[in-house]
């Protein structure tokens, strides 16, 4: 025993490492299950009863010179930066890194793009701090007029007539195409906006849209209407039924919200429709001849229509999610069930 102390002291001296496997394999060899200092414990048992201290003794001081080396030999490799392969063998293939997909809302705004300019409709985009004149007064939303109450704003500064704001709708990127625009206009406008509301599950503070004008000679309810159902039925299936009922807004004359046939239970009535067999995806109307003026357009030669749709309650409604608030958490979960989704 004291010849196989001698002997592993000497290996003990002589060790060295160039990286943690090599650490790795020497504490194995001398300190594991089946190692050269546990293997002198084992023996340790048979020694004669007057030998068993001196030889205690050396055996602990032992096991004690291997474990300070190897702690300074892993010490020593990790201060010089070894990996524990060794060398990096260059040829070896990267790691795959998981490509990322386009987000719902992305692939929803796109489709819809794409399917106005199947009609003959170009993209128009504006600025998402925008002036008052644009967004309201422009629109037909004179100073202190109700309707303003509609769209609970989000002011940038104050104390001017013509404060700044974040946009409350897409509708201010109409104004200024047709500022700039020749005749005849037809444009889609996506974008996003903004408006001070409660988050929950049918509504967000953070939202985007897609707003659609049309200004030519002799444009007519029943051009706006045929419009609707040509992208209604590209949207949700061509057995896609629409229906127009009467509303109120300040930039169109007369103006409609439009529900379509439920896709979910194909008009019998369920519970994302609520029983009703329909469900509402925009609203529209003929732009008012104030708007049409107030962009130097003669509302006496020209007419127009416009339309507006928010994004996320379209893909609500296409791929079946019943929580708006899904598409802004950015849940890898819900996002990887978009992976798939192929743009038209």
């Amino acid at each position: 025993m004291k010849e196989a102390i001698e002997k592993i002291l000497a290996s003990l001296a002589e060790l060295k490492c160039q990286n943690e496997k090599e650490v790795e394999e020497a504490r194995v060899r001398f300190l594991g299950k089946k190692g050269e200092v546990t293997r002198l414990f084992e023996e340790f048992r048979t020694v004669s009863p007057e030998l068993k201290r001196e030889f205690g003794q050396k055996l602990n001081m032992l096991k004690k010179q291997v474990t300070e080396k190897i702690e300074d030999l892993k010490g020593s490799v990790a201060s010089s930066g070894a990996s524990a392969a060794g060398k990096e063998d260059e040829t070896l293939p990267g790691d795959a890194m998981g490509l990322g997909s386009r987000h719902p809302v992305s692939i929803c705004r796109q489709e819809i793009i794409n399917i106005f300019r199947k009609f003959g409709y170009d993209v128009a985009e504006g600025p998402e701090i925008e002036d008052d004149y644009h967004v309201f007064e422009a629109l037909n939303f004179p100073p202190n007029h109700p309707a303003r109450d509609m769209q609970d704003t989000f002011f940038v500064s104050g104390g001017h007539p013509n404060p700044l704001l974040l946009r409350t709708h897409t509708s201010s990127v109409q104004v200024r195409t047709m500022e700039k625009s020749k005749l005849p206009i037809r444009v889609v406008c996506p974008g996003r906006v903004f408006r001070n509301e409660a988050i929950s599950a049918r509504a967000h503070c953070i939202f985007h849209q897609v707003e659609g004008l049309y200004i030519d000679e002799n444009v007519t309810f029943a051009d706006l209407r045929q419009a609707i159902l040509l992208f209604a039925r590209e949207m949700f299936g061509e057995d896609t039924q629409i229906r127009m009922r009467p509303s109120y807004f300040p930039f169109t004359e007369p103006s409609a919200e439009v529900d379509v046939s439920c896709n979910i239970c194909k008009g019998k009535g369920c519970n994302v429709c609520k029983g009703t067999g329909w469900l509402e995806i925009l609203g529209c109307g003929m732009v008012d001849p104030n708007v049409l003026e107030a962009s130097g357009i003669d509302s006496g030669k020209y007419s127009g229509f416009a339309f507006g749709m928010g994004v996320e309650r379209i893909a609500m409604l296409k791929w079946q999610v019943n929580d708006l608030r899904h598409y802004f958490e950015n849940d890898m979960r819900f996002l990887r069930e978009f992976n798939t989704c192929v743009e038209v």
